[in-house]
């Protein structure tokens, strides 16, 4: 093995160049005293790029991009982006309600280009430790003082439906390849999130000569609900209680996230309500009344190839429900990406729960150097909410890590308005390491 001195050395090495990463490597890029790569193995820069579809927009304030929380002045805000596009004018007069997500998708790409620490097309394969991480990639290896992995998330599809052949399923985020060659087709929409209710709008709004012969709209929730965006509840998502929720033990902060879900994972009520219109003026004035069904309150028990598509069984208290259709489309979420690229190091790396356990710096504990850090982006929902994987606070977690990179203390933000419950961390969690 050859010294692990003789390879390219960064301050820093970033895995993955989503969102989470791209926020980072934005914030550092004047901070030149850190030398930085940010690595990806996508070719080209992607944000959901399956699943956006048109008018479509985003759930957050227009302010909550990646930096302009964290430094207003930063030349890689949203309004940087529409200024250098020579657009902030038409902008404004748009007067949109909220940033439409494909605009946001391109103000990231847009992003990531003028960054030259941020290379596409190149996969880390192992991270190791030799007084130094080193980093072996498809392309070259090299080391790095510290580490930032934000590989993000990979749709999520039941089990029950793993028998199930590709042409009668697919995930959400594929309907813009797989979702326009529906017409005269029983489709069934599973998931009362925004993505399932974007979804089943655009199905339903298509001319008649191009859309399903029959939507069906499915979820456990027991109606569809709007999302909790309230002044209040959006304290939630703020840096102060993410600390506060750090504090907490680990069945309150299960019971908080269990509670709180339709604050992230809610539907917009503009989307709602265009729904519901929509409906009404097939039914009412269109006459189209077989094309809609709408199922709250059932879960899909199980999925099976028919004779003539599929048949999809709901339990909805002591009834099964059953439906026919040609094609499921799972709006069913996204789980954590895998990390196997930490494989050889992660019997160091402490535990709590099925994440790992990091510090009030999204630092991974380990039993390594204290000066070699493991940063990881959106893997700590269960310690730090529900705020952890949405766009609220993504400048303030970056900031927070380039503040430890560069070993100074930064200006917290004026705390809450309201006084937040004392800690009782009653049920302390133990780091553990992997056996």
């Amino acid at each position: 093995m050859r010294a692990t001195t003789d390879y390219p050395h960064y301050g820093c090495i970033g895995i993955g160049a989503g969102p989470a990463n791209l926020s980072l490597a934005s914030l550092l890029y004047p901070h030149t005293e850190i030398s930085n790569l940010f690595l990806d193995r996508k070719i080209t820069f992607d944000w959901h790029d399956g699943q956006q579809l048109p008018d479509t927009t985003l759930q957050v304030s227009i302010l909550k991009d990646l930096v302009s929380l964290a430094d207003p002045t930063s030349g890689f805000s949203f309004l940087s982006y529409l200024h250098a596009r020579g657009r902030i004018y038409h902008f404004i007069n748009a007067q949109f309600d909220a940033v439409p997500r494909r605009e946001f998708r391109n103000y990231l790409q847009w992003a990531a280009a003028r960054n030259e620490n941020i290379v596409f097309g190149e996969n880390v394969l192992s991270v190791d430790f030799d007084d130094t991480f080193v980093v072996r990639t498809d392309r070259r290896t090299v080391t790095a003082d510290n580490l930032s992995v934000g590989v993000g998330n990979r749709p999520w599809v039941p089990p029950l439906a793993a028998d199930l052949p590709d042409e009668h399923q697919y995930h959400v985020s594929d309907v813009i390849t797989r979702g326009q060659d529906l017409v005269g087709r029983r489709v069934c929409v599973v998931g009362g999130g925004q993505s399932g209710a974007e979804t089943f709008l655009d199905l339903i709004s298509r001319s008649p000569r191009q859309r399903p012969k029959t939507v069906s709209w499915v979820t456990r929730r027991r109606n569809y609900f709007p999302i909790d965006d309230s002044p209040f509840t959006n304290d939630f998502y703020t840096p102060s209680y993410s600390d506060h929720h750090f504090g907490l033990s680990s069945a309150q902060r299960a019971e908080f996230n269990a509670n709180q879900v339709l604050s992230s994972d809610g539907i917009s009520e503009s989307t709602l309500r265009q729904i519901y219109q929509r409906v009404y003026g097939l039914r009412f004035i269109d006459g189209a009344e077989d094309l809609v069904t709408l199922l709250p309150h059932r879960e899909v028990v199980r999925v099976r190839r028919s004779d003539d598509g599929c048949e999809v069984e709901l339990a909805a208290g002591d009834r099964v429900d059953r439906i026919d259709c040609d094609v499921i489309i799972w709006a069913t979420g996204f789980r954590a990406a895998p990390m196997d690229f930490l494989d050889p190091i992660r019997t160091r790396l402490c535990r709590e729960g099925n994440e790992f356990r990091i510090d009030a710096d999204f630092a991974v504990q380990w039993d390594g150097p204290a000066d070699h850090n493991i940063f990881v982006h959106n893997a700590a929902e269960q310690q730090r909410g529900l705020a952890d994987r949405n766009l609220s606070l993504i400048a303030w977690r970056s900031q927070r890590i380039v503040n430890r990179l560069r070993g100074v203390r930064g200006t917290d933000q004026l705390p809450s308005f309201l006084d937040w419950a004392a800690t009782t961390n009653a049920e302390p969690v133990a780091a553990s390491v992997l056996p």
